[in-house]
């Protein structure tokens, strides 16, 4: 992922709250076997220090490639609208010669991969991404002992991917004078499509907290 310098994540806190807002589904990324494209799985996922917690069922031909290859990348994207090309013109130049960009947060993490297939492990992980996911806590308890879950862990596989890298981005035009960017947070919020909404609120964040771009 190409990053630049007004786009970077300012800080790892930054890219922590916007995953902790509910983004927390993203692309599996593994490198493919020889002669083979590389193999991409959405999935749910939970941070857990410096690994993320993934469960995948067993059928899944992800398995073969990280077995020969556990280095992996798994990206999240979010918060992303299209900006039409009159909103990016200059005061000084027709509308229509304005140049669309695309908005988005994206976080990247390279990961390497081990296996969980312990039964007890795996029963672990599922009560971690159940406290996530379903804090409420209605659910059967997960045990290999007990139904619904025992019976079913024989049927998925774990993923503990360890992060080695992040790389957080946020391309909301950061590099603009802060009246181009406010006024492109407001054509998003009165477009009101999509994303939009939560794609404006991003570029008054960064706006907020940048202020005039300094290189």
């Amino acid at each position: 992922m190409f990053v630049q310098p007004w786009d970077a994540g300012l800080d790892e806190a930054e890219w922590r709250t916007w995953l902790a807002e509910g983004h927390d589904f993203g692309q599996l990324a593994v490198n493919g076997l020889p002669g083979h494209p590389p193999v991409v799985v959405p999935t749910h996922f939970i941070c857990d220090g410096r690994h993320l917690l993934v469960h995948l069922a067993r059928p899944n031909p992800v398995w073969k490639a990280i077995e020969h290859d556990p280095n992996v990348v798994l990206g999240v994207i979010g918060d992303y609208a299209f900006i039409p090309g009159p909103w990016r013109a200059k005061a000084d130049i027709p509308p229509q010669d304005g140049v669309p960009t695309s908005y988005y947060a994206a976080v990247q993490f390279t990961c390497r991969a081990t296996v969980v297939d312990d039964p007890e492990a795996k029963a672990d992980l599922l009560r971690r991404q159940l406290a996530h996911f379903q804090p409420e806590g209605d659910h059967a308890p997960v045990a290999v002992d007990q139904p619904p879950y025992g019976r079913m862990l024989s049927g998925i596989r774990g993923l503990s991917l360890e992060v080695t890298e992040v790389r957080a981005k946020f391309k909301y035009d950061d590099h603009k004078p802060v009246e181009y960017r406010a006024a492109v947070a407001d054509h998003l919020t009165a477009r009101g499509a999509g994303l939009d909404v939560p794609a404006a609120r991003q570029q008054r964040r960064r706006l907020d907290r940048l202020g005039p771009w300094k290189p």
